[in-house]
């Protein structure tokens, strides 16, 4: 018998546009999380790599965390990740959807 079984890429496009397997994603204890990991584990969900699951098991994040790099990456790319850009950001999103 044949098991449904989902069919993953090998490598998905980066954020900075390079191929990006499982070896190029952030080592599951990385506890330093810069724009580009971030970023990199955003763009490995989206391509399908890896499930939303499997990043929050993986390194550790909760549901909101990995959820709040998605938005951000949505709504500003790469630049939304900042950690001292982040308000600005949301601050800018929520005005230009007021109107």
């Amino acid at each position: 018998m044949i098991e449904n079984q989902k069919i993953r890429p090998e490598s998905v496009i980066g954020p900075l546009g390079e191929p990006l397997t499982l070896e190029d994603l952030p080592k599951p204890n990385t506890r330093r999380w810069v724009v580009r990991r971030k970023a990199e584990v955003v763009a490995a969900v989206n391509g399908g790599l890896l499930t939303i699951d499997e990043v929050c098991e993986r390194y550790g994040l909760t549901l909101e965390e990995f959820a709040s790099w998605q938005r951000a990456v949505d709504r500003s790319g790469m630049q939304g990740l900042r950690v001292t850009r982040i308000q600005h950001y949301r601050d800018l999103y929520e005005r230009q959807h007021k109107y």
